[in-house]
Formats: C-alpha cells, structure tokens, sequence
C-alpha cells in the first residue's frame, strides 16, 4: 500500500499495480489473487497510527469508517472484472 493522507497517489497507483497483475497473467503467471494492503488505516508495527495505508479511513476517537476515493476505484476495477488494460 501507500501512504497518501490525500489518497490521490493510492488512486494513481491502484489500476497501475492491478494492470502489472493482468500483464502477468496475459503472460501465463498463474496469479491466484491480488491483496491490497490495507483494508483500513491500521497500527503498522514499525510506525504506529502514523501510515494511512487504508482504502478505508478510520476516525481514532469515533472507530467511524469512511471509504477513501480508492475504495470506490477498487470497487470499480472488481465489478469491472479488471482494468481493461491487457
């Protein structure tokens, strides 16, 4: 994932690394899924609360989840069944 407070890298990067998925398969690597990492903003180890690597911001105080612009992208590159880019 990617540590983007304004997620507008994350929207970049998203149909970027799952088109370099569909490259691979095109190429006959047997891929058997694609995890993004992460599902929501989360205690990183290293770094604490610090990284905001979520598709899915989480409020510290209220536990309120609010979906980021890449949560929508992903959504849409899954239903779409992929990019389209192959």
């Amino acid at each position: 994932g990617i540590d983007a407070a304004d997620d507008s890298e994350r929207v970049r990067f998203l149909p970027e690394a799952i088109a370099s998925v569909e490259a691979a398969m095109a190429d006959g690597v047997p891929v058997l899924g694609y995890l993004h990492w992460s599902l929501l903003d989360n205690f990183e180890w290293m770094s604490g609360y610090g990284p905001r690597y979520g598709l899915v911001a989480v409020d510290r105080k209220t536990f309120k989840r609010s979906p980021k612009p890449s949560a929508r992208l992903f959504g849409d590159i899954a239903r779409a069944g992929g990019t389209g880019v192959r």
